[in-house]
């Protein structure tokens, strides 16, 4: 996974008035083009229903795009209605960006990339395996006379089975809660999104929603997520005053806390069960830093180590570490928005990477107890209203000498550089925080942008370096 830059899931441009209207760097357009395929081929999937929302709604028909599809609903060629876009559709179809990237999902299990896949893996057609079509495509157990699989992830793969609701959903006298009692799924509320985005964008115990290790070996790429970032790059309605007088707009640091706070939640969870957790007689790697493990290796007798030490997660040398991004992001919000939770979520931290050096019990049990830790703070921030002073707080936690020393593999620094950009923009969006302000702080920003370009040639000094004299911007705004 590489970092793409904010760039806005409508109208096919960057969100005008904002932090991220001004990212046009070439470390960050590098920084892209790499994490496109990503987009294009993770971030295009969604379930059939969110986890933990799916409960008695997961039997819902569902009738398929076209019947979203009417002039007076989602399928207009333009944007012409006041209060809703009427477009939708035509941006989810998008040919090109990001935006497009959930309908072109079971397109590109046609392509040679996702063929070789599936041939090394022994799983015939791609866009007919079950493996597959858990996450790159609508797959629901019932179907409209209008649901098409070539839809890829469709309307209802987030919005939920809309047989009971759909009529419902255009009637201006029904209210959008009615139509979420009869199965809608609740994308405003942050947690109700990140259950639905992570089914796929990180795994979970359904059918085909999780890219194993051996998956990742036959060619398919990491899994990464970030809500607020996932949410701006699929963006294709506007937050107007019609959205928010039936729904609630969550902050884009409510967005991000929540997300981080629930990925962890999610991967320990997945740890802990015994179908996930282990690979024959080896642990699922999936679950641990790649880059901890995937590192030159040379008979050179000049040649020095290449791994830093990570004082967050103290485990042995050699021992394969837990991937730690979400924990290093999580200790910088709870520190400033929930420091009842932070202690102790930091003493489960360190608790349960060292239980991974002993034997799997402890760390199961280890787990367990941290993921009791990451689900308080979720609920916690879905709670919390976020303002200007403890949004530039957990900033300057991200970037602080303390957790910089903790940005020692890929994974977190990436993360880190995300977190970044989004709290940024929050302050700008929010008019918290002026935009030229904001921009004084670019040239560092894509400083640690060039350090994560390249997931195989991460340089922690340089990205530390720039996260560093970020602290000292970051300062400047309090």
């Amino acid at each position: 996974m590489d970092v793409r830059p904010k760039t806005a899931g409508h109208a096919g441009g960057v969100r005008v008035g904002t932090f991220v209207a001004s990212r046009d760097s070439r470390a960050r357009r590098a920084f892209a083009g790499a994490w496109l395929w990503t987009c294009l081929a993770v971030l295009a999937a969604l379930p059939a229903a969110a986890q933990g929302v799916s409960q008695g709604i997961a039997g819902r028909v569902h009738e398929g795009v076209a019947s979203c599809a009417g002039s007076a609903c989602h399928g207009r060629a333009v944007a012409s209605g006041p209060d809703i876009r009427h477009d939708e559709i035509r941006i989810w179809q998008d040919s090109t960006g990001p935006a497009g990237a959930h309908s072109r999902a079971w397109r590109v299990l046609a392509e040679l990339r996702a063929q070789a896949i599936a041939s090394r893996l022994g799983l015939g057609k791609a866009q007919a395996a079950p493996e597959c079509l858990g996450c790159h495509a609508d797959h629901p157990a019932a179907r409209g006379a209008l649901f098409q699989i070539s839809d890829g992830v469709g309307c209802e793969a987030c919005h939920g089975g809309s047989s009971a609701w759909l009529a419902s959903h255009y009637a201006l006298s029904v209210k959008h809660a009615d139509n979420v009692a009869k199965g809608m799924i609740p994308l405003e509320d942050a947690k109700v999104r990140a259950a639905v985005c992570l089914d796929c964008h990180f795994g979970a115990a359904g059918p085909g929603q999780f890219v194993t290790h051996q998956i990742m070996s036959a060619g398919h790429p990491r899994i990464v997520f970030e809500l607020d970032l996932f949410s701006t790059l699929q963006k294709h309605y506007d937050l107007g005053p019609n959205y928010a007088s039936r729904k609630p707009i969550p902050s884009g640091v409510k967005l991000w806390a929540v997300g981080q706070a629930m990925a962890l939640d999610r991967s320990l969870t997945l740890f802990d069960d015994p179908r996930r957790g282990q690979e024959g007689a080896f642990p699922e790697f999936y679950f641990f830093d790649c880059h901890s493990c995937h590192r030159t290796i040379t008979d050179d007798p000049r040649a020095r180590p290449t791994a830093v030490m990570n004082p967050g997660r103290p485990v042995p040398s050699g021992t394969v570490p837990y991937n730690d991004e979400n924990m290093i992001m999580l200790s910088a919000a709870a520190a400033v928005a929930a420091p009842k939770l932070a202690t102790q979520f930091d003493t489960d931290c360190r608790a349960f990477h060292v239980a991974l050096a002993t034997d799997r019990s402890s760390a199961i049990r280890a787990a367990g107890q941290l993921a009791r830790s990451a689900r308080a703070l979720s609920n916690a921030f879905a709670a919390h209203d976020f303002g200007r002073a403890e949004t530039i707080g957990i900033l300057g936690h991200v970037v602080s000498g303390a957790q910089g020393a903790r940005y020692t593999d890929y994974a977190g620094s990436a993360q880190a550089v995300m977190a970044i950009d989004t709290l940024l923009n929050a302050l700008v969006t929010s008019g918290e925080l002026d935009l030229a302000r904001a921009q004084a702080l670019r040239p560092d920003i894509d400083r640690a942008y060039r350090a994560v370009s390249d997931p195989n040639g991460y340089r922690p000094a340089e990205f530390r370096a720039a996260i560093a004299r970020i602290a000292v911007a970051i300062r400047t705004l309090e």
